[in-house]
């Protein structure tokens, strides 16, 4: 090595130490590319790699790493870098198959060694691909072994045992010992005894094993501490894993535009990291999206999770119910329970009691408003057992209120009545305000088919109240509806309702107005007066209505919504980087789609031991997952073989633009059918949008 190439490695190095990724890893390539990198240099850089979102780079030079060692006859370190490919393969790529191979290399190399760190972090990996695989109690005897090696010679791998072990008891209905085998776990966090990466991934399973459990008040805890130390120490994708248990949190208390925020911003600092698993914080943003009544940007997260591979249920039939397509809901949310998802997920490990929780409580929902009682009966019984099994307060809640809907549809509305008072109680004490207001709802409702017309108004307004305070706006016009259909009318107005006093005749017919006051927006058109919510569509049309005629171009939009300053390096919107580059490259760079292919490579040889031994559920995972790597491979690919490539900013741009401004139109015409027809017809989009009414008169808005 030259001295210049000696000394941008010691850069390297310095600015790891001082978690300057990528200027490190930058320096590393640099050298690399005149003086191939060895030994404890090539460890660098797969782990400053890793730091700076470069999985692919991450994965393969720790299989570079693998094939030297074997060359030069090092087993023990050809060992321990075949189980960083298969952690790296399992915690990002979720791919069972490919780890299995990686397995099988790192234990044939550790045959007749001595017992080392080596070993206990295989039996980790081990643990984790039999957790995955839904073979709890084989995963338990895994964790111990991690546990047992890893107190003599590697404290974070027997943390990590501890935790694993404990979430493997949860998953397979043992609770309590889980619970007590979790907080000795934790024991660990806040000892200090581990370095900043394991201590994330500690905090993740903690978390990941109570949000699981519906243990939401010890999972927040948690997740606070969890946030504590994500800006101190934000390593790899555990950072982006912080936000989502975070956003989760957030949904439960009601704080949906902050929980929307986080979902956002983890799908951004997840995207260089997880395959299939990206599916879960998409998933998670449908559901955030859901509950704010934006049902088509939630069916837009759940498609996009679905297309990555994962399985979003019970979000799809939920959609299907909003948009009151309840014979698809039904057949939706059947197929899921029938046909349970095998994808590998280390946040939501498949086939268990717990998987099934949510796919329950829809069900009960989607087979009442489809007339089907049997099934949703059947569906409750299921779901109480559950939560009598794994003993969770939210559980409890959710059971109770699938109870109560099943009973108060068969028409005992006395015991309905109770029912909905106990979801209610528990839903508040959990501190779950939607859930609570549904509750309330279906009390109403229970008062009201006993006759009890005045405790039914005032439960239907309770629970108005309560989907307002939280931004549930849909909902809330669902209260004011049955509300008002038992005579309780109120003067004044409500957001997102057409207000009392402006029928037809109460305004200028030739008045509009388009005017944004606060948070809300108030919309006059033809007399009628309505007042929304801010939407980000309604920001669009309102620089479309302040110059019919003109038009906008899609980033212009873009820049004059988010108040932009021109900074062509900022990002406007998620999703959107501002940049003179025509384009953001291929989908899969040459480097990816090696690595795709030798992990498909991986797949055949794991299918093909499967299939020797018979083991036909081991062969139909791989096969689900060799089906998911051609796909991506074929989405990279073009015609003739050329590669396909992202979208330019602009493109991006129209696309999320178009969608903003028809989602709000829509909402609009939900509220004044005649306004949402007129700006149908007069909104033209594209790469260039404008306002064009179809009227030779001049059009004037106050904006």
């Amino acid at each position: 090595m030259t001295p210049p190439e000696r000394l941008r490695l010691d850069r390297a190095h310095d600015a790891a130490r001082q978690g300057e990724w990528q200027q490190a890893l930058d320096l590393l390539i640099e050298v690399d590319s005149t003086a191939p990198l060895r030994g404890s240099d090539l460890s660098l850089l797969a782990g400053v790699a890793y730091a700076a979102g470069r999985l692919d780079l991450t994965i393969g030079t720790w299989e570079r790493a693998h094939a030297e060692c074997v060359r030069t006859g090092d087993q023990l370190l050809a060992a321990e870098a075949a189980v960083r490919v298969a952690m790296h393969l399992l915690f990002d790529a979720a791919l069972m198959a490919p780890v299995r191979g990686w397995i099988k290399r790192a234990e044939r190399l550790l045959e007749g060694q001595d017992e080392t760190p080596v070993h206990a972090w295989l039996a980790v990996v081990h643990n984790y691909e039999r957790m995955l695989s839904g073979d709890f109690a084989r995963a338990g005897e895994w964790a111990r072994q991690a546990i047992d090696i890893g107190q003599r010679c590697d404290l974070a791998a027997a943390a990590i045992g501890r935790v694993a072990e404990a979430r493997s008891l949860i998953l397979d209905g043992e609770v309590t010992p889980g619970l007590e085998l979790l907080n000795e776990s934790a024991v660990a966090v806040v000892s200090g005894e581990l370095d900043p990466l394991f201590i994330g991934i500690v905090y993740c399973e903690l978390v990941c094993s109570l949000q699981a459990l519906a243990q939401y008040d010890m999972a927040e805890e948690w997740t606070e501490a969890m946030e504590q130390w994500r800006h101190g120490q934000p390593v790899g994708s555990i950072h982006g894993r912080c936000r989502v248990h975070r956003a989760e949190i957030l949904r439960l208390r009601g704080s949906y535009r902050e929980a929307e925020q986080e979902a956002l911003m983890a799908c951004e600092e997840l995207r260089p990291y997880l395959r299939r698993e990206f599916g879960w914080p998409l998933t998670e943003l449908g559901r955030i999206r859901l509950r704010r009544g934006d049902i088509q940007g939630a069916d837009e997260a759940f498609r996009t999770a679905r297309e990555v591979g994962w399985d979003p249920e019970p979000g799809p039939a939920m959609v299907f119910l909003a948009r009151g397509e309840t014979g698809a809901a039904a057949q939706s949310i059947k197929a899921a329970l029938d046909h349970p998802s095998g994808v590998p997920s280390k946040e939501l490990p498949p086939n268990t009691q717990l998987r099934r929780a949510p796919l329950l409580e829809a069900r009960v929902e989607i087979e009442i408003a489809a007339g089907n009682l049997e099934s949703a009966r059947d569906a409750a019984v299921e779901l109480s057992r559950i939560a009598e099994v794994f003993q969770s307060q939210a559980l409890a809640a959710s059971a109770a209120l699938a109870r109560a809907r099943v009973t108060l549809a068969e028409g005992d509305t006395v015991r309905a009545r109770h029912l909905f008072e106990d979801a209610a109680h528990l839903w508040n004490r959990i501190g779950a305000p939607y859930e609570a207001a549904l509750a309330g709802i279906g009390l109403a409702a229970a008062y009201l088919d006993e006759g009890n017309e005045e405790e039914a108004g005032l439960e239907f307004e309770v629970a108005r109240l309560g989907f307002e305070r939280i931004g549930a706006m849909g909902q809330a016009a669902e209260a004011v509806r049955a509300r008002d259909a038992v005579g309780r009318r109120e003067p004044g107005h409500r957001a997102g309702l057409p207000l009392a006093g402006t029928a037809s005749g109460a305004l200028s017919a030739d008045e509009r107005v388009f005017r944004r006051e606060g948070e809300y927006w108030t919309l006059v058109f033809e007399g009628n007066m309505v007042r929304m919510r801010d939407l980000k569509g309604v920001r669009y049309l309102a620089s479309l209505l302040a110059e019919p005629g003109r038009e906008f171009h899609v980033l212009d939009l873009v820049t004059v919504e988010r108040g932009w300053s021109g900074d062509g390096r900022r990002a406007a919107e998620p999703g959107l980087a501002f940049s003179s580059d025509l384009d953001a490259g291929v989908v899969l760079d040459a480097q990816a789609k090696q690595a795709y292919r030798r992990r498909l490579a991986e797949i055949d040889e794991d299918i093909d031991d499967a299939e020797t031994v018979g083991d036909i559920v081991r062969a139909a995972q791989a096969g689900a997952e060799r089906d998911f790597l051609i796909g991506e491979l074929v989405r990279a690919v073009g015609l003739g073989g050329r590669d396909r490539r992202v979208g330019s900013t602009s493109e991006r741009a129209r696309a999320s633009v178009t969608r903003a401004l028809r989602k709000a139109i829509s909402r609009i015409g939900v509220y004044d059918p005649a306004l949402g027809e007129h700006l149908d017809r007069a909104i033209h989009t594209g790469t260039w949008c404008a306002y064009r009414p179809e009227t030779q008169a001049p059009v004037a808005w106050q904006t």
